[in-house]
């Protein structure tokens, strides 16, 4: 989602903007009101102004809104995780804040105004870069959501696979198509071009090399090696690209040569993601291997606490049982009646139910603790599964960029001898020829 931040003042100026119902807003929601001791709010935000007043500040709110693609649905905990993002990236953490839902048109969008003034220390949160942190956290909600990416909000160099984070390769593979429009990012860049040198520029921030075709005209190559003709592609005839480009010589590549350099660098990008991949593997490891740790400390505690209250409560009942039989003449007369049996029957049936009951409520427990554990080792296979998928994929396009380089190399090594061999058979063939016609003619024979 898109995320726009701002500092400002005018409280009473924000309020009334943010619970405006005639600008085309069909629903306002006042979502949240924490840190306030008003419960309405335009008091909230007054609150702010009357604490800055102790302060320098002049601008003492920070407003953000939060605006998610137009064809997306986004529920509310989507918008809390952008916002907590937000408030963390910039070190707001525990300031006052409220939270502003407007929707019209079928679309929502949220406001988050945050109270800069830190009332223990009479200062302002100061808001260093928070333009750079709000576009920051919008790129990683659109990689994660695998919303398409507005170019206004995508990085320089971000379409090109040579530059992509494990993140964003992963999300390319998941697509399984190529994730930008060939057409128009050649016809963006050739618009936004005035001539060679800012062609060759834009089109290396997409991802493609300019090069000289094998019939003297302008082509791109792609990642993966294809050779597009740029003529065909911007639309346009060879004669205007070279009035704008000028003519395809030396100073451009040969396509050999953009498939060895594209090949050469696509494999070092591959090296770049497995070291991305193995590092995250290892942190996820470690975070697993803590939460693991802490669960088997923590259902070890469970047990004994368990064990213990039923020693506790099996010497309570035992005593209990047991006070139930007299000593001395009442004792005597508990024999001679038949009560002693019958009440040491009784103690024995109530001791075996007991020891069933414990076992129960123990078996029980270590039920609930499996399954907690099955759920922590499902996720741990599926981190390993996941990770090994990403390494194969890896090493599948890597070799097939080694592959590629290989064939470019030996494509180019041919072109190298071509010219020997050619000499060579020259050479052969007019020996040859040579050697023909002194066997044809022959010398003169006497009558």
């Amino acid at each position: 989602m898109i995320i726009v931040g701002s500092e400002r003042g005018s409280a009473r100026e924000l309020a009334a903007h943010l619970l405006n119902d005639k600008d085309g807003n069909e629903h306002i929601t006042v979502h949240e009101l924490r840190g306030f001791i008003s419960d309405d709010l335009e008091g909230a935000l007054e609150e702010s102004y009357a604490i800055s007043k102790g302060t320098k500040c002049r601008k003492h709110l920070f407003s953000c809104s939060f605006n998610p693609p137009a064809h997306e649905e986004v529920n509310i905990a989507a918008f809390e995780e952008a916002i907590e993002r937000v408030e963390f990236k910039n070190g707001l953490i525990g300031q006052p804040r409220a939270i502003v839902f407007h929707e019209k048109e079928g679309r929502r969008h949220a406001h988050a105004v945050w109270s800069r003034i830190d009332a223990e220390t009479m200062t302002a949160k100061n808001l260093s870069h928070y333009k750079l942190k709000c576009q920051s956290i919008s790129r990683e909600l659109y990689h994660e959501h695998e919303w398409k990416m507005p170019d206004g909000l995508a990085r320089k160099g971000a379409g090109d696979p040579r530059n992509y984070t494990l993140a964003e390769y992963q999300q390319s593979k998941r697509m399984d198509v190529d994730p930008r429009d060939l057409k128009g990012a050649i016809q963006d860049a050739y618009a936004a071009s005035d001539n060679r040198v800012a062609f060759t520029h834009a089109l290396s921030e997409r991802g493609y090399i300019l090069a000289r075709g094998d019939r003297r005209g302008h082509v791109s190559v792609t990642p993966q090696g294809e050779v597009l003709s740029i003529a065909r592609y911007v639309g346009k005839k060879a004669k205007e690209i070279r009035a704008k480009l000028g003519e395809p010589d030396e100073h451009l590549p040969s396509v050999e040569a953009a498939k060895r350099d594209m090949a050469m660098d696509m494999r070092k990008a591959f090296v770049r993601h497995a070291k991305e991949a193995k590092t995250q593997h290892s942190q996820t490891q470690d975070d697993l291997k803590q939460k693991t740790d802490a669960l088997t400390a923590q259902h070890k505690a469970d047990r004994q606490a368990l064990d213990d209250r039923h020693k506790q409560r099996w010497l309570v009942e035992t005593k209990a049982r047991s006070d139930q039989l007299n000593s001395g003449l009442k004792g005597l007369w508990q024999w001679v009646t038949g009560q002693r049996a019958q009440i040491q029957a009784q103690n024995k049936r109530e001791a075996l139910e007991a020891q069933q009951r414990d076992r129960k409520e123990q078996d029980r427990m270590i039920a609930q603790q499996l399954a907690k554990r099955r759920e922590l080792a499902a996720r741990q296979a599926q981190m390993q599964s996941t990770h090994k998928k990403t390494l194969e994929d890896l090493r599948a396009d890597q070799k097939r960029a080694r592959e590629h380089l290989r064939e470019m190399q030996a494509s180019i090594k041919t072109q190298r001898d071509r010219p020997r061999r050619e000499r060579k058979g020259r050479a052969q063939r007019d020996a040859n020829s040579s050697h023909c016609e002194r066997t044809r003619d022959g010398p003169d024979l006497e009558p």
